[in-house]
């Protein structure tokens, strides 16, 4: 293929997580069910905030986008995968790799940025108590969000349009179960120093920024809470911030860990391997860690399976009426 830009490039082929056919059923099974788990624990933190009006605060709205956000990031990478080890096929077209590339770097980049807008929502509610409803109102809460989508957008646009103008060669073979960014640029033949310095920059950016910000919100919380007399209290203004912080040592952890661990072996498909742990288990653990370390969604869920399971009956009494 020459390496030009209207070249029609051919399929890029995903090599996944192993060649050996008899762990393709295992992998199917286990990717489908990380994946069904991922969508119904997040879709019924999202069902909790949504029907509970105690929940209707500037917490859970960040709560549910972000439970949004993890379902749209597993969704544009597993559901690809499955069809690929069900039909034995490990091909994906450019243009869908593109796609695919665009919408994993939006939904990671808002994942980030929503963890972080969390972070500081925690810092106004135990540092700024008497002043949290005017501070967090919903035009800010809004903005903030509207910010977050713009932001993660525009970023992973200007990934895609610098890939684009990229050539691509011989070797399409892509040692991963998706389309990275990373991955992608080391296929192309033409020069990615261009490419190589933005994405660095924007990794320093986007994690490191963040990661400040988180840092510093938790310094502060972390003083607040130390100048609180009783135990009672702290207990309490500590619990309003465990499931967060939880989740964000999670998938910070995880993704650091990744690229630490594999930053000398991006050509193998060791990499991939460990890419499940922030883009499969991360998303899938979430709504486990706020359900579980919060009363408050744990009684929407009994509240709302109880709503469920009270209706059925009425229902079908309606319908037996003559």
């Amino acid at each position: 293929m020459e390496p030009s830009n209207g070249t029609q490039i051919s399929d890029f082929l995903l090599l996944g997580l192993s060649d050996a056919p008899e762990l393709q059923p295992v992998l199917f099974g286990l990717f489908l069910s990380m994946y069904l788990i991922t969508v119904l624990g997040n879709l019924l933190i999202i069902l909790a905030v949504s029907s509970d009006s105690h929940l209707h605060t500037p917490m859970y709205f960040f709560l549910s986008n972000l439970s949004l956000a993890d379902i749209c990031f597993t969704s544009i990478t597993i559901p690809k995968m499955l069809v690929n080890i069900q039909k034995q096929n490990k091909a994906i077209t450019y243009a869908e790799c593109l796609t695919q590339m665009y919408f994993f770097i939006v939904f990671a980049v808002l994942d980030i940025v929503l963890l972080t807008v969390m972070a500081y929502d925690r810092y106004v509610a135990i540092c700024h108590p008497l002043h949290y409803t005017v501070i967090m109102n919903p035009r800010l809460c809004g903005l903030l969000l509207l910010l977050s989508w713009v932001m993660s957008s525009l970023y992973s646009l200007l990934h895609t349009l610098m890939v684009l103008q990229l050539s691509f060669c011989a070797d399409l073979e892509i040692p991963h179960f998706f389309c990275e960014l990373n991955q992608m640029v080391q296929l192309a033949c033409s020069d990615t120093f261009v490419e190589n310095i933005v994405m660095y920059f924007g990794v320093g950016v986007l994690g490191g920024g963040p990661l400040s910000g988180i840092l510093y919100s938790y310094s502060k919380i972390v003083s607040s809470i130390r100048a609180i007399p009783s135990a009672h209290g702290k207990y309490k203004a500590f619990s309003t911030c465990a499931s967060h912080l939880s989740v964000v040592s999670l998938f910070y952890g995880t993704s650091l860990g990744v690229y630490l661990s594999s930053a000398g072996t991006h050509g193998s498909q060791s990499s991939a391997t460990a890419s499940v742990m922030y883009t499969v288990v991360t998303p899938m653990l979430n709504p486990f860690i706020y359900s579980l370390r919060n009363r408050d969604i744990k009684g929407a869920l009994r509240r709302s399976v109880g709503m469920a399971a009270i209706k059925g009956p009425i229902v079908l009494g309606l319908k037996k009426c003559p």
